[in-house]
């Protein structure tokens, strides 16, 4: 039987998101780019374990890759920036549908608007497409609730928005190396469920995050 899709090869390998055989090359081409991919496939696990083993680099031009993280800056706010990977995880829970560019494309609007607000600049640039543009608005929320907090509490330093920046920069670094590239993969976002396995609420404890 040949492959459904190029109808040129052999069918050989199951298929779960299709439900039918279809060859290795198709299998290995289209994964996560127009087959959408359950995370329990083999392939696709053998795959990924694959793409842990060659890390791929980033491009010159990509954005923010020029800002400059203080080393301290996961550390002194370690609560914080678990915080934010549990948002997204959370967010994503109820979104089956987001992939990791939604989740890169709001943080990086999110840490360009906080770049300009450092700049003693207020310009704002949500996403262009609703679900990143939703995240968004989650994580402006919880932000904005979390400073709120701090203001509150007697004797607490505030929160710097160059603070906020830069963990929103690390963030988005980090689904830059989690992710593969292909514009249906969830790999970052799997790896933001691995850390906060079925976790109903977040708790202020150690961060499980780990620096890549």
């Amino acid at each position: 039987m040949s492959c459904p899709i190029c109808e040129k090869r052999k069918a050989a390998r199951f298929c779960p998101a299709k439900g039918e055989k279809i060859c290795a090359v198709c299998c290995g081409t289209e994964r996560e780019a127009t087959i959408d991919c359950p995370s329990d496939c083999a392939y696709l696990l053998a795959a990924h374990r694959y793409e842990n083993e060659h890390q791929r680099s980033l491009p010159a031009d990509t954005p923010l890759l020029d800002e400059k993280i203080p080393q301290d800056i996961i550390y002194t706010h370690q609560q914080l920036m678990a915080a934010l990977a549990f948002s997204i995880a959370k967010f994503c829970a109820v979104q089956p549908a987001a992939v990791d560019t939604d989740l890169l494309a709001a943080l990086q609007a999110l840490a360009q608007t906080y770049k300009t607000l450092n700049s003693g600049i207020i310009y704002e640039k949500l996403p262009d497409a609703p679900l990143p543009r939703e995240l968004y608005a989650a994580l402006i929320a919880f932000i904005n609730e979390v400073k709120k907090q701090h203001a509150e509490r007697a004797g607490s330093a505030s929160l710097k928005d160059s603070d906020i920046f830069h963990l929103l920069v690390f963030l988005y670094r980090m689904g830059l190396l989690r992710t593969n590239g292909r514009p249906r993969s969830r790999r970052f976002i799997e790896f933001l469920r691995g850390q906060f396995p079925q976790a109903p609420e977040f708790k202020r404890e150690e961060s499980r995050i780990i620096v890549p």
